[in-house]
């Protein structure tokens, strides 16, 4: 079918953070997927989210991802199972992360509706993961990795390029050059912005002049706090909870990128001799793969970490540092005294080993809960940041008696200053529109207002909303 003017669509990261799918139509009938996010963190919402597509994924001829993370990868396994049978093109980076973390992904659906079924089970209702280990496989045929910073032509219709974002390993910003009737349009997704000042990753890359412009806002409306570092504050709380209370640290971590920012720091603590010698454990199969997998792209890390590793050739281990593979040497960290360290994924809290963790001690003094960076307001991790004394964990309300702390400093998005950085290199009169996706509806607010102050004409799009381009 074709359509008078070439259209963009918004079905997901739309007055939202998470799922992130952007479709472009061009006037001919074809159509390209910016990402395919599954939604996470929004309560008894988040399955009907991902359940609902908003286009016929049969429809879509191309998939253009920006990164591995689930929130923008997620249902690729599912869109291909719902008919979508087109090429998949990211960096190489993202192409080896997006195989083991949709896999660990099908595992933990699959894990989640098994203790659903056993432990509040709905009369006639039998839920179904969104997709399997086999699916998760299965559509790693159809990615085509390109390196960054090079143009490549996937149609007659359609150049891509590949920025470097700054996010996590092999994380991009993706540019369009879509040329139909002689008119070529060129449009930027910012995918997620990393930070100029990343310990681990290169900044994010300039990239040329755009027509229109797609930004992600996570934290569009807040600075993050440099005052203390993180290996400082992580000091703090170990010595607060492990040697003052004799109690029990738990940090939810994603699995890639945040994880590997930890034992970065925790290392950095060890060679200054400040590391507090006891036993630190990652608790995530998925933790420990990435980091194997981030430790093969070191061409890909900034110069400082450049430099460190001409004396330390592993800036991410370090003594007392333990990995926790089976679900058995996970369970029995349950009935070991503190004090000790845990780091384990979801980032969020609301699912994963760390849910499990949390549980099991959430109710006792000692132990802190230690959130390290961006939580959904609905997820456990969210709610726990803002201060509510009772959660409900796997269906079962638990008092809040642990203490909750967050590391500020610590996220792998780009703060307004960061963003704002990040669109310096457009001239705003050349930008027919910017939109504002993947934040929170306050933050998006805030942040269109900034963009406008420098003079974007800018759109907040809502989810499902479609423009003519």
């Amino acid at each position: 079918m074709k359509t008078q003017f070439m259209k963009i669509s918004f079905h997901g990261a739309a007055r939202t953070v998470t799922g992130s799918k952007h479709l472009i139509t061009l006037n001919n009938g074809r159509k390209y997927l910016l990402d395919c996010g599954m939604f996470q963190g929004m309560g008894k919402e988040t399955d009907a989210h991902n359940r609902i597509w908003g286009f016929d994924p049969a429809s879509v001829n191309y998939l253009i991802l920006s990164h591995a993370h689930i929130d923008h990868s997620g249902l690729i396994p599912k869109l291909a199972k719902d008919g979508f049978e087109g090429q998949i093109f990211c960096t190489p980076a993202t192409r080896e992360l997006t195989g083991i973390l949709l896999e660990d992904s099908a595992v933990i659906q699959e894990d989640e509706i098994k203790y659903s079924h056993k432990h509040k089970p709905i009369a006639g209702l039998q839920l179904k993961p969104l997709y399997t280990v086999e699916d998760a496989r299965a559509v790693m045929a159809q990615f085509k990795t390109v390196e960054y910073d090079h143009w490549f032509r996937i149609d007659e219709f359609v150049e891509v390029q590949f920025t470097d974002a700054g996010h996590i390993i092999g994380s991009a910003a993706v540019h369009l050059k879509i040329t139909e009737k002689g008119n070529t349009t060129r449009i930027s997704f910012s995918g997620d912005v990393g930070r100029y000042r990343d310990v681990i990753l290169r900044s994010p890359a300039v990239f040329s002049q755009a027509d229109y412009v797609i930004v992600e806002s996570t934290y569009g409306n807040s600075l993050h706090d440099l005052n203390k570092t993180t290996p400082d504050t992580l000091l703090e709380w170990i010595v607060k909870t492990c040697l003052q209370k004799k109690g029990k640290l738990i940090m939810p971590a994603f699995s890639v990128g945040r994880t590997q920012e930890l034992l970065y720091a925790l290392n950095q603590l060890e060679l200054e001799r400040r590391l507090p010698h006891l036993d630190y454990y990652v608790d995530s199969p998925l933790s420990v793969e990435a980091t194997e997998l981030v430790k093969k792209y070191p061409h890909l890390f900034n110069k400082r970490i450049q430099k460190v590793l001409e004396s330390d050739d592993d800036p991410f281990s370090f003594p007392g540092l333990r990995y926790v593979k089976t679900v058995e040497e996970s369970k029995m960290l349950n009935f070991l005294n503190g004090p000790y360290v845990i780091i384990s994924a979801s980032g969020m809290a609301d699912a994963g080993r760390v849910k499990h963790h949390i549980r099991n001690n959430i109710g006792n003094s000692k132990n802190t809960i230690l959130l390290t960076g961006y939580c959904e307001p609905h997820s456990l991790g969210g709610k726990l940041m803002r201060g509510d004394q009772e959660v409900k964990i796997y269906g079962v309300e638990h008092e809040v008696h642990a203490s909750i702390g967050a590391i500020r400093s610590m996220s792998a998005h780009g703060d307004y200053e960061d963003l704002c950085q990040f669109l310096a290199c457009q001239d705003p009169n050349k930008v027919q529109r910017l939109f504002v996706v993947h934040g929170e509806p306050a933050v998006q607010d805030e942040f269109k207002e900034r963009l406008e102050r420098k003079g974007f004409t800018v759109t907040v799009p809502e989810m499902h909303e479609e423009f003519t381009l």
